[in-house]
């Protein structure tokens, strides 16, 4: 990040506002490097353009799914405890910028190479690599067969109770100490919140005050349609790699009205064409916002019902409002026997995302295409097992092209 601070400071070239977002745009590209160098895991994850374009290179013989949404982007650190309306809290896929109707192998893969990456972050045996995937397609069998309303009948790895209890404890005060630093109504500036523009912060104005983003804040907080919803304070936001370099605002909100008044945080994203193949034969919205929250409504039932899109700054956007039960499942860290069991409760859950979307029917022979590609001699499934390991090893070598990059500061495309 220094040496793009020291060519933006030595620039002369641009002026005003062109000057001000061409700064903007090289200190987030310098940031995303500087985060996807930082393990391989964090690579893989901040990863999904090339991680398609190698998945077509290897040939992988993936079963073919029945189409159904898929996240797209399926990775560890997009699952978590998610909250609804009415406070409960579920572990479901929470990110679905890359959703599409496509193949549920897809979501698979991406699940599976994830997990490998964390369980070698971690210094654990590929045979440990090996159980796991194996694992992953028990869990997301059962969680196939599992209904909208049952619990799944995958046991709940330690990790995973933890952060579902941390989250069932939370209140608005840990949300705002955790995201802007205090209960305070404004957004400090600083490394994580950026000044906005007049003009973006004048377009957030109008974004939020537009009668359905406005209908799903007052919904969220319980008021009727004569409540008010004011803008207090807007900042650009700097977060993580899929999103850094593309519109990302945080918006503080008071929710007056009958009730006792209150604070919202609203998450404000640019919805981008995804990365993830969709069926040829699917029909999804054109909108990008639109497609992010057909597919969170169908996969997650409890983000979608809080989201909405809408357009900023001639971009497509996704709104929704935090919840403090909403959480990111960190795994860096884990044994041999939390990383067996996560990739079975994890698979389990995104099987279960996967089908409420089919009919009995679809889920039962989906279900048998599983097992016909899964040799009962073999300790993992082939099909998985073999796409892992190529996805892997081109991940590696990206990495350490990535990191040499970095840390001499030359810029992407030039000779390594």
């Amino acid at each position: 990040m220094s040496s793009a601070l020291g060519k933006l400071s030595g620039s002369r070239e641009l002026q005003g506002d062109d000057a001000e977002e061409a700064s903007r745009g090289e200190l987030l590209d310098a940031l995303r490097a500087q985060k996807m160098a930082r393990s391989p895991h964090a690579f893989v994850r901040g990863n999904t353009i090339d991680h398609y374009r190698w998945l077509s290179r290897i040939k992988a013989n993936l079963p073919d799914g029945p189409p159904v949404w898929i996240c797209g982007d399926c990775h560890v650190g997009n699952l978590g405890p998610v909250a609804d309306l009415e406070g409960g809290v579920e572990i479901q896929i929470r990110d679905l910028d890359q959703t599409v109707i496509g193949n549920p192998a897809h979501d698979l893969v991406r699940l599976a190479l994830s997990l490998a990456s964390a369980a070698r972050g971690s210094n654990l045996a590929g045979i440990t690599t090996a159980r796991m995937i194996e694992v992953m397609i028990e869990g997301y069998e059962a969680g196939l067969e599992a209904l909208d309303d049952e619990k799944l009948a995958v046991r709940e790895p330690e990790v995973v109770k933890t952060v579902r209890r941390q989250a069932l404890g939370r209140k608005w005060r840990d949300l705002a100490n955790e995201r802007i630093g205090g209960t305070a109504p404004f957004i400090p500036l600083g490394k994580r919140f950026w000044a906005p523009s007049d003009d973006e912060k004048w377009e957030i104005g109008l974004l939020l005050d537009s009668p359905q983003i406005k209908s799903l804040i007052l919904a969220l907080n319980r008021r009727s349609d004569e409540a008010r919803v004011e803008l207090v304070d807007a900042a650009y936001w700097v977060k993580g790699c899929s999103s850094l370099g593309k519109l990302r605002y945080a918006a503080l909100v008071h929710v007056s009205g009958e009730r006792k008044d209150k604070f919202s945080l609203i998450d404000i994203k640019q919805a981008v064409p995804s990365a993830a193949p969709a069926k040829r034969s699917a029909t999804m919205p054109r909108h990008h916002g639109e497609r992010v929250v057909a597919g969170a409504r169908a996969l997650s039932p409890n983000l979608g019902d809080r989201m909405a899109a809408g357009d900023l700054c001639g971009q497509p956007v996704i709104v929704r409002e935090l919840m403090p039960n909403d959480l990111k499942l960190e795994l860096e860290q884990f044994s041999r026997e939390d990383a067996v069991r996560s990739a079975r409760y994890l698979a389990g859950v995104v099987g279960k995302a996967h089908g409420r979307q089919m009919a009995p029917d679809i889920r039962q022979a989906w279900n048998r295409e599983l097992h016909r590609r899964h040799p009962p001699d073999i300790a993992a499934p082939t099909w998985l097992w073999n796409t892992v390991v190529g996805l892997l090893v081109r991940h590696e070598e990206a990495y350490l092209k990535h990191c040499r990059r970095t840390a001499f500061a030359v810029k992407p495309g030039a000779a390594a």
